[in-house]
This record gives structure tokens, C-alpha cells and sequence, in this order.
């Protein structure tokens, strides 16, 4: 028995340490912003006892309760799965004061045992069990299972009855064996930090020494019954009472708001854009087509081809034909950077922000002093359709020169155009190139 055990043990370790392995690589990840305990450390004490329901005849007829006690240090690596490095120690106790079933004495003799059991430590992995629930994220009870293998010192004491005990070993020498122990158990949780255990194990010994005694050619086994409080380290809520069916649940709820929230979003950015296609249209619309808006136009319904002035009526005089050589300057070209380097409109709209007028009025002074023509190029980025940004380009271009003509330029001195999304300078994949491709160009000739 002791030669299968040994064969059998290192493949009950290494199945064990393979399947923490496993769950720890492939954990349920709780939400980044959510911090939890995976620690902790466990005290208990209760009844031990030198007997097992699961089977196998005992070496006395009659057993004993007797005080045993225990700590443990326990990993949490998923909210179903842990590692658990156990503890115990106490006293087992039996006798002969009552007949045997088959009627059956002991050999040697020998007609009652106290076994001080120094220690039992073994590594155990622990199973949580019925923790889904789909509308609670924490449980409060919780079921395991446990199983796992290590190592039981113990001295047995043997004699005719419980008054004349002695020493099973000559030299009173701890005799060590390995032990496999399988248990079940209930958790309650009483805090955030504190849980009540109530727990049940069965150890089975590879030997048959447990009670000083050899009978029936069986290896001993004895069984801890326990309560006990468990003690969580760290910060954060107990990873072992996490429930991640609930809280996934609970995300996609949250997902689901979001999305309608965003739709709400949408739907009211749709009604601002075409109120502001309204508002654009009335800004710009020019009936008599001499360049000069209706809402700025002193004189509505000059004939086509007329020459009018910043106020949209007919010029008096003729402007003077200018012959002479065009000569544009540096310092014209500086004059007309900055008029574009300080240009600023409303977001989404073709209205001119106050602080672009100071450097607008330079250019202004620049065209009417020196009879110089402009041409305004309005560009837009590849936000929104082709046509809301072709209409918005050829209106910011427009609105400037309103502007300019306001100012006393001649009308028919600037051209706007707009081109839309056509012609980028930058990419339009990120923030800044977009910022690049908003613009309105100026060239003086």
C-alpha cells in the first residue's frame, strides 16, 4: 500500500499544481477599476476522531472524540479555485470496551490507544461551489470541496486499557507518514474581511501504525470536524465571494444605457447641424447676386453685372482702372499670415470670432491702400458628409468677405471659394492633421 501511495503521490501534486496553473492563467478578470483580496488566513478547532464513514474497518470498537485544532494560510486564484496550506494538531483516542461486530479480539492484546498527533500539514486545492447567482455580484454562503496530500507526525501510545499506557516506540520517536486529506465545508461571510468556516475532512493515512496497532492488514484514517473564523488580507472585497456571471451582467446593462445615451447624443447633434444649415442659409443668401449678403445689403435688387460697393449699391464713380505693376511686399505677405494665423470661426458655423477682426482689418487697409485682389480658399477636414463641409467652406470663405467688403474693399476684388474635404495639407486620422485641414487660405495677386 505504502509503495502505490508513493507512486500515486506525485501525480496527485503535479495535477494539483497544474490545475492552479491553469485556472490562474485563465481567470475570470474583474473589471480594471475593481481592486480584491486574495489572501488569507484561517484558526479553527473542533472534534478529531480515529474513525471514517468512507470505509474500511476499525483496529478498536470503540472510538473517541477528541480536541484537535488547526491554522491555514489560503491563495484565492480565481473566485472558484485556491490553494490552502493546512495545519492540525490534537489527540486521537479509542478502546475495546465494546465487543467487536464479528466478535473478534485484538492481537497483542493491546485494548485501548492515545495517539498525540504532533502535526498534519498538507497543501490542499479547494473548489467553490454553487457561486452563480445572476443578480448578485457578492455571495454570502458559499460551499467547498477540498482535496489534496502531505505529511502527519504522530506518537501512539498503546496498553490494556486507558490506565496503563506506554510509548508504541521504544525511543518515543515520532513516527511520520504521509496522509491524503478530502473534505467538504460551508463558508458564511460575516464582513467584508471575515468569514465563519465550518469544515469536515477525512485523512487517510498510508500506514497502519495511527493507533499502535495492526489489524486487518488496512491503513488508518481519521476524520476533523471543525469550525473556525478565516481572516482576508489586503484591500479590496473577497475575490472567493466575487460572482463574475453577476457582474458581467451588470456591464452589459451599463453598456446598454451608454449606447442609448449616446443615440440621444446623436439625435440632438443632428437637429443642432441643421439648424445651423438654416441659420447659414439666411446668413448668406445673396437674391440679387452682387456679392454683398441680403442681411448687409443697403440696396436689394441691383441689376446683374452692377458694381456695387461694401454696402451692396452702385458705385458713383467707376473704380479707377489700376495699370501699373503689382508689387507684393513681405511685409504685405506678414500682414496676410497673421490675418490667417489669428483666424477663428464658431464651431461648426461661419460666424467670426472678435478676436480675428483686428488682423482681418490689416488686410482690409492692405487691399483698398494698395488695390491688391484676394483670393479666399475656405477647407474643411473629413468630419460630417461631403456636402455639409462643402457648403461650410464656401460659406467661411464668404463670411470673410463680407467682411472685407464691410471694410470698403471692392467686391469685385475677392474671390471666394470653397473646396471641402478635397484638398487636405495633413492626414485626417488624427486630432491635429484634422485641425491642419480646417482652414481658410489667402492669396494675394
Amino acid at each position: 500500500m505504502k509503495q502505490q501511495l508513493f507512486k500515486c503521490l506525485p501525480v496527485a501534486l503535479a495535477a494539483l499544481f497544474i490545475g492552479g496553473a491553469a485556472q490562474a492563467q485563465a481567470p475570470v478578470t474583474p473589471p480594471a477599476s475593481t481592486s480584491f483580496s486574495t489572501w488569507s488566513i484561517g484558526v479553527n478547532a473542533g472534534v478529531l476522531s480515529p474513525i471514517s464513514p468512507l470505509g474500511g474497518k476499525n483496529d478498536f470498537s470503540n472510538w473517541k472524540s477528541g480536541l484537535g485544532y488547526g491554522i491555514y494560510v489560503k491563495k484565492q486564484l480565481t473566485p472558484y479555485f485556491s490553494l490552502r496550506l493546512d495545519g492540525i494538531r490534537g489527540k486521537l483516542k479509542g478502546d475495546n470496551s465494546e465487543p467487536f461486530e464479528s466478535g473478534s479480539t485484538v492481537a497483542g492484546g493491546a485494548g485501548a490507544f492515545e495517539t498525540d498527533l504532533s502535526y498534519a500539514g498538507s497543501l490542499n486545492a479547494q473548489v467553490n461551489l454553487f457561486n452563480i447567482s445572476m443578480f448578485r455580484k457578492q455571495d454570502n454562503v458559499q460551499l467547498y470541496a477540498s482535496a489534496g496530500a502531505g505529511l502527519a507526525g504522530y506518537k501512539p501510545k498503546v496498553g490494556s486499557t486507558d490506565a496503563n499506557l506506554a510509548n508504541y516506540t521504544a525511543d518515543d520517536k515520532t513516527i511520520s507518514e504521509l496522509i491524503i486529506p478530502v473534505g467538504l465545508g460551508a463558508k458564511f461571510k460575516i464582513s467584508d474581511k471575515v468569514n465563519f468556516d465550518l469544515g469536515w475532512s477525512i485523512y487517510f493515512v498510508d500506514g497502519d501504525n495511527l493507533d499502535g496497532t495492526y489489524r486487518n492488514n488496512n491503513s488508518d484514517k481519521f476524520n476533523y470536524a471543525h469550525a473556525g473564523l478565516e481572516f482576508a488580507l489586503g484591500k479590496g472585497k473577497q475575490l472567493a465571494f466575487h460572482n463574475p456571471v453577476a457582474a458581467t451582467y451588470d456591464e452589459a446593462l451599463q453598456a446598454k444605457q451608454l449606447a442609448s445615451s449616446l443615440k440621444s447624443d446623436l439625435d440632438a447633434q443632428k437637429a443642432e447641424n441643421a439648424k445651423l444649415r438654416t441659420e447659414m442659409s439666411d446668413l448668406l443668401k445673396d437674391t440679387d447676386g452682387d456679392g454683398v449678403a441680403d442681411k448687409l445689403d443697403k440696396c436689394p435688387g441691383t441689376p446683374s453685372g452692377v458694381v456695387v460697393d461694401g454696402a451692396g449699391c452702385p458705385l458713383k464713380v467707376p473704380a479707377p482702372v489700376v495699370n501699373e505693376k503689382v508689387i507684393i511686399t513681405e511685409s504685405d505677405r506678414r500682414i496676410v499670415a497673421d490675418a490667417i494665423k489669428n483666424l477663428e470661426f464658431d464651431l461648426g458655423k461661419s460666424t467670426i470670432r472678435p478676436k480675428s477682426f483686428p488682423t482681418l482689418d490689416r488686410v482690409a487697409n492692405l487691399l483698398v491702400t494698395k488695390n491688391f485682389s484676394l483670393k479666399l480658399a475656405g477647407h474643411t477636414d473629413n468630419t460630417g458628409s461631403a456636402d455639409l463641409n462643402m457648403r461650410l467652406s464656401k460659406d467661411r470663405a464668404e463670411s470673410i468677405k463680407t467682411y472685407l467688403v464691410d471694410k470698403g474693399v471692392n467686391a469685385s476684388r475677392v474671390e471666394a471659394t470653397g473646396y471641402g474635404k478635397n484638398q487636405p495639407i495633413a492626414t485626417n486620422k488624427t486630432a491635429a492633421g484634422r485641425q491642419k485641414n480646417r482652414r481658410v487660405e489667402f492669396t494675394l495677386y
